[in-house]
């Protein structure tokens, strides 16, 4: 069984949380955060602690208690500190510039693209080849990330492409290293 489900969380000051017929919801210094969740967990919020308690002993109940003790941990962090994703881009030409609020990529297609960021998600541009997607729901700044990696995937032989800061790509033998290496 896990544990994940039964640890208390503290709730810092400044954030407020409130419980509502099936809806938590967060309030803190960057924002507000609302979540819904399944009526076989009770949420109880006292003092300064939030506790998930499950009301029955399934499986897939327990799995949900602590599917619902990490959502309302990232609720907090999020509202207090946030989240962010940093992506590089590597590739001659390969370029990001912020326009207002959008983001505008150059990645060697014969048009550029524009991605408009969802409400709540921040794009922060350093040099011209890193990008950084910063917001309170970390959900939301993940699935943003990952569609910008998507728009120009990291390709196996010369490495090119979009990836996570610090990723790792296993590159692939060229036909010509097999043939020498053959030989």
């Amino acid at each position: 069984m896990g544990r994940i489900g039964k640890r208390l969380l503290v709730i810092p000051k400044g954030v407020e949380i409130k419980v509502l017929d099936g809806t938590i919801s967060v309030k803190g210094p960057k924002g507000t955060l609302t979540q819904n969740y399944n009526h076989v967990i009770k949420i109880e919020v006292k003092d300064d602690k939030v506790q998930t308690i499950c009301q029955a002993n399934d499986p897939k109940t327990l799995a949900l208690q602590g599917l619902y003790n990490s959502l309302i941990k990232n609720m907090i962090v999020g509202v207090t500190d946030g989240f962010e994703k940093r992506l590089e881009m590597v590739g001659v030409g390969y370029r990001a510039a912020k326009e207002g609020n959008k983001l505008n990529l150059s990645l060697g297609f014969s048009h550029p693209i524009i991605i408009a960021p969802p409400a709540g998600i921040e794009f922060l541009v350093e040099g011209t080849n890193k990008i950084i997607v910063k917001g309170i729901d970390r959900q939301v700044v993940g699935e943003v990330a990952a569609k910008i990696r998507e728009t120009r995937k990291v390709e196996p032989y010369k490495g090119k492409g979009i990836r996570y800061a610090g990723e790792i790509v296993r590159k692939k033998a060229g036909k010509a290293a097999k043939a020498a290496a053959g030989a």
